[in-house]
């Protein structure tokens, strides 16, 4: 009979249904936490990003930092609709505490307390049965900004503008301190980054003045290691023989001060640009005989001091921001020194020609023009004819082609100080001068960047910071020849009708030097072929067309590479053409190279082809530059929305 009963399965299926009761209620439990969980942690994410978004509008209406804290988790928990507050904690990380700047930084934690899940621990003894959850969710505030102002300060910007009573310089100096006004406008609420909106401002005409204060800076040449020191100057016509107690010994590839002239910090010294400008004396005042030759009382001073303005490097450094090292002495930047150039006139067409910088008397016997023009010894004669020696100072003698005044550094224009010292920059600029935009877009470049010259700016790899070149022109790129601009007026000369280049520079002096060096050879080797608007050029550029046209088909060369090369490091490139006209073929061709050189903006479209970006170009006319500017503040603004 026991064996009957243990055979009997009829009974079986209760009991089963019993034993598996316990994992299918068991799973139940467990789907009902999950999806529970799984409830509550999509709350919580709701309620972060909504938290996220509304806290980021709080900064940018320029909360505190408690009260941003504060309101972040108010707004965090009001939407938690399905959550007690009291498991949801919230931690914020303002942008001024965050790194790479500009980025709000909320984190969420949800404890949440299971229903069944307890039951199930105790029976394997675990005490604590919470589960916990976290996420976090980072808004990008409005951009950081660093714009660089890059304004054509040339001489035809006195002109009228176009459809206005006004010209084109007032016009210009309106329209940007009106962008700089909009945008620090903006950036005074951005309490919680640092330095929100930055300006730069470079005025540009021939050449680029980056500050006189900036002379013993070591990305200057001070010790005369670049391949430029001595362009156009001939150290070996300074010996003992003309010059006993003053005079240059070369030694490798540099001249060194010997005589007792020198005082003790340049003697033994290698002799550079900046040695001629403080060496250089002239007689200031004196006591004169009766045939007004000086006699007693002799009063020296400097003939001039350094205006501020440097060489363009040579290709390829002209059209890069590659930073200045004594390792690659071509990188270094040079003081501009313009030689006084050779006494001697031209007759032609019956009209006696100047040179077009003659500043100082030769005093050499020497026939040969390009000899007297970098003949040394007549910087350092200060008692020539003991006559009183007048002095030069900007855009004159050895500072001529340095018209422009100095780059204003990146300001913080969300202090009122930053935005005023741009303001009164530019404010103070003179249109003067001849057109080298390619020279003014390179400093532009530099004062955004993070490496020296200018350091002001944020490091190029730094998340939510946009760097923007504005470059504005009204002309095509120039450089003149010599008989193609009035030359000084020199009594018994008629300056109307040209400079001579008895020299043979082909060019007149600027930040680009000359043209040809006759007779001249590179200080460390082969010689000079011809100048550095040249170097890098393409075929369809003629090495041996000395014209303006062929000059400016050279220089918009470098600037449609310059444009590449900032574009590819991440610059931002605006443009304006200011009243130019398209049926003038130098103009025409200027204005494709400006809308080339652009970059897309991000948030307009093309009005002829909606599938493309819109060009950051503008072809302004007086009538229209300042709602133009209105147009860059916008575009600028966009680029500062959260997101």
């Amino acid at each position: 009979m026991i064996r009957k009963f243990c055979r009997d399965i009829r009974g079986n299926y209760a009991l089963i249904t019993v034993i598996t009761m316990i994992p299918l209620m068991g799973g139940l439990a467990l789907a009902v936490d999950y999806t529970d969980l799984l409830r509550q942690k999509q709350n919580v994410l709701n309620a972060l990003d909504a938290a996220g978004i509304a806290t980021a509008l709080k900064i940018v209406s320029g909360a505190s930092d408690d009260a941003t804290k504060t309101y972040a988790k108010d707004f965090f928990e009001t939407n938690l609709t399905s959550v007690d507050p009291a498991d949801a904690a919230l931690t914020v990380t303002l942008p001024n505490n965050n790194t790479g700047g500009g980025t709000l930084k909320m984190c969420a934690t949800l404890t949440y307390h299971p229903y069944f899940l307890p039951a199930a621990a105790m029976l394997i003894g675990r005490t604590s049965t919470d589960v916990k959850v976290s996420a976090c969710s980072e808004i990008r505030l409005k951009n950081t900004l660093e714009v660089a102002l890059v304004l054509d300060n040339s001489g035809s910007m006195t002109q009228l503008g176009h459809g206005s009573n006004e010209v084109r310089f007032t016009l210009l100096k309106k329209a940007a301190k009106q962008l700089v006004d909009q945008l620090a406008g903006q950036a005074q609420t951005m309490k919680q980054v640092s330095k929100p909106v930055q300006f730069s401002l470079v005025p540009f005409a021939a050449s680029v003045n980056v500050g006189p204060a900036n002379k013993d800076e070591a990305w200057m040449d001070t010790t005369g290691v670049s391949p430029l020191d001595q362009e156009n100057l001939d150290w070996s016509t300074l010996t003992s023989a003309n010059s006993p107690n003053q005079w240059a010994q070369k030694s490798g590839n540099y001249y060194y001060a010997k005589g007792t002239a020198w005082d003790a910090t340049q003697l033994n010294q290698v002799l550079t640009r900046f040695s001629i400008y403080k060496w250089m004396k002239r007689i200031s005042s004196c006591t004169k005989n009766s045939s007004n030759v000086c006699t007693s009382n002799i009063v020296y001073a400097p003939i001039a001091t350094w205006g501020g303005c440097v060489e363009s490097r040579p290709y390829p450094y002209n059209i890069q921001d590659t930073a200045a090292s004594t390792s690659t002495p071509a990188t270094m930047f040079v003081p501009m020194f313009a030689p006084d150039e050779t006494d001697n006139t031209e007759s032609k067409n019956g009209h006696l020609l100047p040179a077009n910088n003659n500043w100082h008397a030769d005093i050499t016997t020497s026939t040969n023009n390009a000899t007297r023009q970098k003949y040394m010894p007549k910087y350092f004669n200060a008692g020539v004819g003991n006559k009183v020696t007048p002095a030069y100072g900007s855009n004159a003698g050895p500072n001529a082609s340095c018209s422009t005044t100095a780059i204003t550094p990146l300001k913080d224009v969300s202090l009122a100080a930053g935005a005023t010292a741009v303001k009164k920059a530019i404010d103070d600029m003179v249109a003067l001068g001849a057109t080298n935009v390619p020279e003014g877009m390179a400093w532009g470049w530099r004062t955004l960047s993070h490496a020296a010259p200018f350091t002001d700016g944020r490091p190029e790899a730094e998340k939510g910071n946009d760097k923007v070149l504005i470059v504005l022109t009204d002309g095509a790129n120039t450089y003149y020849t010599p008989d193609s601009v009035s030359a000084q007026n020199y009594s018994g000369t008629d300056y109307q009708w040209g400079g001579n280049d008895l020299a043979g520079s082909k060019a007149l002096y600027s930040s680009l030097g000359y043209l040809a060096y006759p007779g001249q050879t590179k200080p460390f080797g082969s010689a000079y072929t011809y100048g550095r608007p040249f170097l890098g050029t393409s075929s369809d550029v003629s090495k041996s067309d000395y014209s303006n046209p062929n000059y400016s088909k050279a220089m918009n060369e470098h600037f449609a590479t310059l444009c590449n090369n900032a574009k590819t490091a991440g610059v931002i490139v605006m443009t304006i053409a200011l009243d130019l006209d398209a049926s003038k073929t130098a103009e025409a061709a200027q204005m494709t190279a400006l809308k080339t050189c652009s970059s897309d903006s991000r948030f307009r479209k093309n009005p002829n082809d909606p599938s493309k970006p819109a060009k950051l170009f503008w072809n302004s006319t007086g009538a229209t530059l300042s709602d133009d500017f209105k147009e860059i503040g916008n575009e600028l603004s966009n680029l500062r929305i959260v997101g």
